[in-house]
């Protein structure tokens, strides 16, 4: 799945290499299935399966046998995990050939077996970053039937991202809401609270989340800033969009966008963040309260907006000493930061086995929940969450049920605003809004050279 960039992956390499040399660099799972719950798990599977129970879930069983081999290339051990250590022994007659590549060399591995039809995978994996260029191509399977049997069972924005003209070429088992992370210590002492429902009326939009960044900082006497780094911002911000960046062939920069530019100025100027990088050692430093600005002096971070797998994989290995300490609110925006989907060639030799593979990993009840309750990965099935979702309690969050928070906040993200273009797109308007916030450029400026640089790297206009 997506983390977001090079720069982050390199920064976690370096100040995670240990927790995440465990980690399926998942959203969020917790590593291959093969503690005691997984192994009971697969156990309880073999044995529904045995009993006939898995036809498509809401419609008619494939005809079966499931006979036969397939093909799977991913970029990560995520998948890997799921057809192996449970489709594959699900299904004992389906031999999978499972090939990984590192995610940086995954396209250019990709792209011309597709392309000439020569050597090409039967699945793939398909991560945030590029899985609308891959829906888009007119490469893949088209699985709108598989869809149409679950539809009503399935989150929509993993969905939408894996649509194009009204056809479904990707589908996903999970999903990456995102969160606003923000210590109770702080909140009770600068709101008088740390209640979640009472500390989220201090962030309902965006214009409030400003408002509350001036009276932490008035209120701690400066001590206190709400983010440490302007990068939490991004993805806020381009989930609060109403349109994608392309409209009709041409370049739309959404209103909401403006605001990214003049929050982001209000909050370096006046001292409301930390002024470190995302994904820094500083960045790092305020989760556990360690970090300090230019003169040296101390200061507190509030809040950090990271997604699903974030709560997993960067709060709680990096500041164990801060357990119990934080809780978790939707924030003024619902936005989603990675995931990875599964598509399928549209030339495979075996699409109806395909496609059961990929409507059994995505889509049915008793595989995802064994898998869920295992992994504590957040699932796209609605049925599954719904019936799971009460029974989780994380301690690092005081005893706050994160499942559930994340099961809402998803229910508000729109995937249909995910293109081909955003990567690309999204790094130039981010170093847009950084050259006006730094002062090297007015906003009309930055905008101006923003637009320049879309037409010539992506030839929108």
């Amino acid at each position: 799945m997506y983390f977001g960039g090079k720069e982050m992956r390199k920064a976690l390499a370096i100040l995670c290499a240990a927790v995440l040399l465990l980690s399926l660099m998942g959203c969020p799972g917790q590593g291959k299935t093969k503690d005691a719950a997984g192994v009971a798990g697969l156990a309880a599977l073999q044995a529904r399966v045995d009993a006939g129970e898995y036809p498509a879930n809401g419609g008619p069983a494939f005809a079966g046998p499931f006979n036969g081999e397939l093909i799977v290339w991913s970029f990560t051990d995520e998948l890997d995990n799921l057809v192996n250590n449970y489709y594959a022994r699900a299904f004992p007659g389906v031999n999978i050939n499972y090939s990984m590549t590192p995610t940086e060399q995954f396209p250019s591995r990709l792209d011309p077996v597709l392309a000439s039809g020569q050597g090409a995978p039967d699945l793939f994996a398909l991560e945030s970053a590029f899985v609308r260029k891959y829906v888009e191509s007119g490469h893949l399977l088209d699985i709108t039937d598989v869809y149409l049997r679950n539809k009503d069972r399935l989150l929509a924005y993993p969905v939408e991202v894996g649509i194009d003209n009204g056809r479904v070429y990707g589908m996903s088992w999970q999903a990456c809401p995102g969160a606003m992370f923000y210590r109770r210590s702080l909140a009770r002492q600068y709101l008088g609270t740390d209640d979640p429902r009472q500390v989220q009326a201090y962030f309902t939009d965006l214009d409030k989340f400003l408002d509350t960044a001036r009276t932490l900082k008035q209120k701690s006497n400066g001590k206190c800033v709400v983010v440490s780094s302007l990068g939490d911002l991004q993805f806020p911000f381009y989930s609060a969009r109403q349109n994608p960046w392309v409209v009709r062939n041409r370049l739309v920069v959404d209103p909401v966008l403006n605001q990214y530019f003049t929050i982001s100025k209000t909050l370096h100027d006046e001292q409301l963040e930390g002024r470190v990088g995302q994904w820094s050692e500083g960045w790092f430093a305020g989760m556990k309260g360690e970090l300090r600005d230019e003169s040296g002096s101390a200061l507190e971070v509030f809040s950090y907006f990271l997604p699903t797998w974030g709560l997993h994989y960067v709060l709680k290995p990096n500041t164990p000493a801060t357990s119990g300490d934080w809780a978790m609110i939707p924030g003024p925006v619902p936005y989603r930061w990675g995931g990875t989907w599964i598509g399928a060639w549209k030339g495979t030799k075996s699409p109806e086995l395909a496609k059961h593979l990929i409507e059994w990993i995505t889509t049915n009840d008793a595989f995802l929940e064994t898998y869920a309750l295992a992994s504590g990965d957040m699932v796209s099935n609605l049925a599954v969450v719904n019936k799971i979702k009460d029974t989780f309690s994380e301690p690092f969050l005081g005893g706050q049920n994160h499942y559930a928070e994340f099961a809402e906040m998803a229910k508000g993200v729109n995937g249909k605003l995910t293109q081909s273009y955003d990567d690309v797109i999204q790094a130039l308007f981010s170093e847009a809004v950084t050259a006006f916030v730094n002062g090297e450029k007015t906003q009309a400026q930055a905008l101006a050279e923003f637009r320049e640089q879309v037409k010539s790297q992506v030839g929108i206009q």
